[in-house]
């Protein structure tokens, strides 16, 4: 974050990765939502964006990358966000994203630290798309599951962010590549705070559970179990609801930490679930049955 001096400041961010579904334009578009969200996740509004482009020129026609930048323009069309230019490498693997810049006021930045005890957690998308994605690619995904994936992936953070705007949030954070669990402990770490998650109150995509259960878990959800290892316990739970926890997710939702009466505000105002609570530290995170 950059202060500009005026009260605001500017907020730069970036992020790639490999393709997420077969739909060149829907993969562009996936990737906006994804790489608009970390400025979402700090209050703020993105306001110009530079492509990213690693081209495997000699496996692809440029059919291909015209739609994945095709899908992309529209995306940030939507999103009230000017495309300025990019830069393109030749690489063995397609991998496709953005750089980012946006504007916050400094009295108005959300951060992912200042979670206070008895703030509820509010989490604005449904968890699953690394579980999704895997068993896509292992061509045993129903057809239901993979166009909810997609569709929640495409699903832009600026209404979640509106709706939060003028309420008391006290830490925020958007929840991508670390998964729930991930994500959840920088913030609870940062805070000084613990963090206790009921697993029923998990939102989760159609199918996710029993594709977890049947081992469709991506090799990013052991690297987020090890990110966490020591500061985290599970409890008795069904294990695909458990593998859910460590699921890296592509342009997941806002995990919101804010007072009950403001939990309560935008739940009323926006799509979301309360998933937890937090209570006085030491800094951990629990998974558990009911409230802990």
């Amino acid at each position: 974050m950059i202060r500009l001096g005026d009260g605001r400041a500017l907020v730069l961010t970036v992020d790639f990765f490999t393709p997420i579904c077969d739909d060149p334009e829907v993969y562009g578009a996936i990737a906006v939502a994804n790489a608009l969200s970390d400025v979402w996740a700090m209050g703020g509004e993105p306001v110009a964006a530079m492509n990213i482009t690693c081209w495997p020129r000699d496996l692809l026609p440029i059919e291909v990358l015209e739609a994945i930048l095709r899908g992309a323009a529209a995306a940030c069309t939507r999103a009230g966000v000017m495309v300025v230019g990019g830069h393109t490498v030749a690489d063995a693997e397609l991998k496709f994203g953005l750089s980012v810049t946006g504007l916050v006021e400094e009295d108005r930045v959300w951060r992912n630290t200042g979670a206070r005890p008895d703030d509820v957690l509010v989490l604005t998308k449904p968890l699953g798309t690394g579980v999704i994605s895997t068993a896509v690619k292992r061509d045993e995904c129903p057809e239901e599951a993979e166009d909810a994936a997609i569709l929640s992936m495409l699903e832009l953070n600026r209404a979640a962010r509106d709706a939060a705007r003028d309420l008391e949030v006290h830490a925020c954070t958007d929840v991508t590549g670390n998964g729930l669990a991930g994500h959840a402990w920088e913030m609870a770490r940062a805070s000084g705070v613990r963090f206790a998650f009921e697993a029923a109150a998990l939102p989760l995509l159609p199918f996710a559970e029993a594709l977890a259960e049947a081992g469709h878990n991506p090799g990013g959800a052991a690297s987020n179990r090890a990110f966490v290892e020591g500061h985290a316990t599970v409890g008795s739970i069904p294990p695909g609801r458990e593998a859910l926890f460590f699921d890296p997710q592509t342009s997941g939702g806002l995990l919101f930490a804010l007072p009950p009466g403001a939990a309560a505000l935008l739940l009323g105002r926006t799509r979301g679930w309360a998933i937890g609570r937090v209570t006085a530290g030491p800094a951990s995170l629990h998974l558990g049955q009911g409230r802990a």
